[in-house]
């Protein structure tokens, strides 16, 4: 659909159906354009070809004006009132205007088949107990689906920037050729009301609330980088969720859908890498460089417009809208099929869960009539012992079985098996999964359910 959206049929018909309006609307507001003349624009709006056009563009350098012959030769009663008194941003601004939006668009359902695919791996996952990382090393415990709502919370803020500008998408409307209407001023004869009226009537036949209200030739080109840089964001986040994937999937605790046959490593037959998610970070990157790009067009244009601007946005306007609505495609194909290894989770958990529960098994000796000092030197004694020993390879952590050999700790032998039970340690983990599910994503995925839903495959 994306694809589709950026071809050169969509912007051709786009052209052409502006071409039509603008005749409309200026028949309406009393120019002398025919019925007849209408009606052969309209019955010739789809017979578009592009060789011709090619041919007409090899000679005059100018595509606008290529297809504005083209077009006449199928709709030669209209030929004379094609075009009247637009420029060439009149049609490719405008049309860019309507591509961008429904992309937009597209981009939205693309966030919400990602944020529900995660929302079900965030709930199946909200109760498994899992150890946490800062600067990736061992921190205290989290659970699964917690740490998929981090995932979720960025995608959320990126489907409300995406929102925002969707509904902000400039129409440039019929400014003529340095946005100050005179072409349109000209035709009729020095009435202001009839230009303005025209300029409101084409925006309202696009389905735009107004078109902008000044203009130097285009719309301004500080809008395309509001747009990309929201791509850019919707990157941003996909990079981060994959790369969080790939590391979980290099400590075995997370895999990303395998197929039976498929292929890690042409020499290591054993390999099951994250390709998806490499693939995710890959095309991130790509849309993330285009941002920069976009950014200095908005700041080159010079005065009322400079041509540099138009094979530029030729490619990063679509490219980054591709970039985007393929990591989205794949984020949701992962989020679908992502499986948690839990006696890998356990495993490691556990394996470290010791450490951390020695401050509370410190306070319980001490109520129960310990030295606090001298407890403290026997945990500090047994918990460097038991490092050593997993460094050393040791498959698990004996700092428990340790402490409960330690007549010092004779007092609370009887609680150490309740003290280590991994869901002690998580904290509000689940009831904040539950909580952000409920009342933040649900919500926001409401108005979108009829968009969902589609099965999101993978070709490649």
């Amino acid at each position: 659909d994306m694809r589709r959206l950026f071809s050169a049929r969509v912007r051709i018909k786009a052209w052409r159906q502006l071409w039509i309006w603008l005749a409309e609307a200026e028949q309406e507001l009393g120019l002398e354009i025919t019925d007849e003349q209408l009606a052969a624009m309209r019955d010739a709006h789809g017979d578009i070809d592009f060789e011709k056009a090619a041919e007409y563009e090899a000679r005059f350098r100018h595509d606008v004006m290529a297809h504005v012959h083209a077009y006449g030769d199928v709709a030669p009663a209209a030929k004379a009132v094609i075009h009247l008194g637009a420029t060439s941003c009149y049609v490719t601004d405008n049309a860019d205007a309507m591509v961008l939006r429904r992309a937009l668009r597209e981009v939205e359902r693309g966030l919400a088949e990602a944020i529900r695919a995660l929302a079900d791996f965030a709930e199946k996952t909200k109760a498994i107990p899992c150890l946490a990382f800062t600067h990736f090393q061992p921190a205290q415990p989290t659970t699964v689906g917690k740490r998929a709502c981090l995932w979720i919370q960025d995608l959320l803020a990126d489907l409300k920037a995406i929102q925002q500008v969707a509904e902000e998408v400039p129409f440039l409307g019929s400014k003529g050729t340095t946005g100050t209407q005179a072409s349109f001023l000209t035709l009729f004869e020095e009435d202001a009301e009839r230009c303005e009226k025209l300029d409101q009537l084409i925006a309202t036949k696009a389905g735009f609330d107004a078109p902008v209200a000044v203009s130097g030739q285009t719309y301004p080109r500080k809008a395309d980088y509001t747009i990309v840089a929201a791509l850019g964001g919707v990157a941003v986040t996909t990079h981060r969720i994959a790369n969080d994937i790939r590391l979980l999937s290099g400590l075995r605790e997370l895999a990303e859908p395998f197929g039976k046959e498929q292929i890690g490593s042409s020499a290591m037959a054993y390999k099951q890498n994250p390709m998806r998610s490499e693939r995710i970070t890959a095309l991130a990157r790509h849309v993330m460089a285009l941002v920069p790009a976009a950014a200095m067009t908005a700041a080159e244009q010079w005065l009322e417009r400079t041509l540099d601007d138009s094979a530029a946005r030729r490619l990063y306007l679509p490219e980054a809208f591709l970039g985007v609505d393929a990591v989205l495609r794949i984020l949701a194909n992962v989020g679908q099929g992502l499986h948690v290894n839990e006696e890998v989770v356990r495993a490691r958990l556990m394996k470290e869960l010791p450490f951390m529960a020695t401050e509370e098994l410190l306070m319980r000796a001490v109520k129960a009539g310990g030295d606090r000092q001298a407890l403290h030197e026997h945990i500090r004694q047994h918990s460097l012992a038991a490092k050593e020993r997993v460094l050393a390879g040791a498959a698990e952590n004996d700092l428990i079985e340790r402490i409960r050999g330690d007549e010092a700790f004779a007092a609370v032998r009887d609680e150490l098996d309740d003290l280590m039970r991994p869901e002690r340690f998580v904290g509000l983990s689940t009831r904040q999964c539950e909580s952000f599910l409920s009342k933040h994503v649900e919500p926001t995925l409401a108005p979108l359910s009829d968009k969902l839903g589609a099965s999101v495959e993978l070709h490649v």
